[in-house]
């Protein structure tokens, strides 16, 4: 797909931006301006923590996100019910794959339904969109 295909299509899917470098690295800026990162931050770490094999390592990278993320006073708490937060920290003594999946689930619906529309109203997402346009234009039209 073309660098303005791709982006056009990040407009379709929050879910197109996260695949994206260029597109989550402008993603990230935008959550950045708003305060709100730790959202896409955990969304990644739950990624990569659902990619996990090894036991041992399971443990240790579940301990982080909830040291990061999940406990009281976390220094990039997430905004999640007390349900959620409740049933993990029950079971982060003995994390599973899926321990934070309900978590992940409402961090990601929170970016789609808020912080996504907004983002594709953003000067960023704008500008994203100006400079593929442009390296599409420069990379069909060498003569100009």
């Amino acid at each position: 797909r073309s660098n303005t295909g791709e982006s056009m299509a990040w407009s379709e899917s929050v879910d197109a931006v996260l695949a994206n470098k260029e597109g989550l690295a402008a993603f990230r800026t935008f959550l950045k301006s708003e305060f709100s990162e730790e959202n896409v931050e955990f969304w990644l770490a739950c990624e990569d923590f659902k990619k996990t094999k090894s036991s041992t390592k399971i443990t240790s990278k579940a301990q982080k996100i909830y040291s990061d993320f999940i406990q009281a006073n976390a220094p990039k708490e997430i905004n999640i019910d007390f349900h959620t937060k409740n049933d993990i920290s029950q079971h982060i003594l003995e994390p599973t794959r899926s321990c934070f999946d309900a978590a992940q689930s409402s961090i990601y619906s929170l970016m789609a339904k808020d912080s996504f529309p907004r983002f594709l109203r953003s000067d960023l997402y704008k500008e994203l969109v100006q400079k593929h346009q442009d390296r599409n234009q420069k990379r069909w039209l060498p003569f100009l």
